[in-house]
């Protein structure tokens, strides 16, 4: 009996980095279908949300079986409140890769990214793909060491963030209201996605240390 359970919370760590790969490869095609414009990709971006959405539903039902049937304590509740926690936050990482989609979507078949905010845009792209990878792996080892260095490449996504409105609010600015707005969602966007890694990583933290970084 004990086997079959620890296999289910075995089986939860299983499903949260499935969903950080899933999260992963959304926030890469959002951002290829945002700046090519790709307009197939950005749909498919937006459909595929579903699986990410599925996965967190199964966590949850889990979690609250094997809190009704097992009474977990210790380690084994720390395990079952991290794991929703972070079910949550990647959740909703797949949610912001599909708002980036909706926006080439909308804007198709022009690319809402003006030239000179394309290089931008692209490297918030990678910096977001590199620390949901960095999350996922922190997830199936539970490596305090590396969930602790997640917030230097939110730093870098932050100064990020911080040039899109120096270029915004340039008195050289052409590209009107709408592509301002556009690019004010955007750049949140990938900012609020970042944050959330960051918060998948301190929950490994607290997971394995039974601390919260400060």
């Amino acid at each position: 009996m004990r086997d079959a359970y620890h296999e289910e919370l075995d089986g939860l760590t299983d499903k949260l980095v499935e969903m950080t790969r899933l999260v992963r490869s959304a926030i890469s095609r959002a951002t290829t279908a945002l700046l090519d414009p790709d307009l197939p990709l950005a749909e498919n971006v937006i459909s595929r949300d579903d699986e990410v959405n599925a996965l967190f539903a199964e966590v949850e039902s889990t979690i609250f079986d094997l809190m009704a049937r097992q009474q977990p304590v210790a380690i084994d509740l720390r395990t079952m409140i991290t794991a929703l926690r972070m079910g949550t936050d990647l959740e909703r990482m797949g949610d912001l890769a599909v708002h980036v989609a909706k926006v080439a979507r909308l804007r198709h078949p022009e690319s809402a990214i003006p030239p000179e905010m394309r290089a931008t845009i692209l490297e918030m792209g990678q910096i977001a793909e590199n620390i949901v990878t960095k999350a996922g792996s922190c997830v199936a080892s539970r490596d305090v060491e590396s969930a602790l260095e997640l917030p230097q490449d939110d730093d870098a996504m932050d100064r990020l963030h911080r040039k899109l409105f120096r270029l915004l609010l340039a008195k050289d600015w052409k590209h009107g209201v709408e592509s301002a707005i556009d690019i004010t969602l955007i750049g949140r966007y990938y900012e609020r996605y970042a944050d959330h890694a960051v918060r998948v990583a301190e929950d490994v933290v607290y997971l394995v240390t039974g601390t919260r970084p400060t």
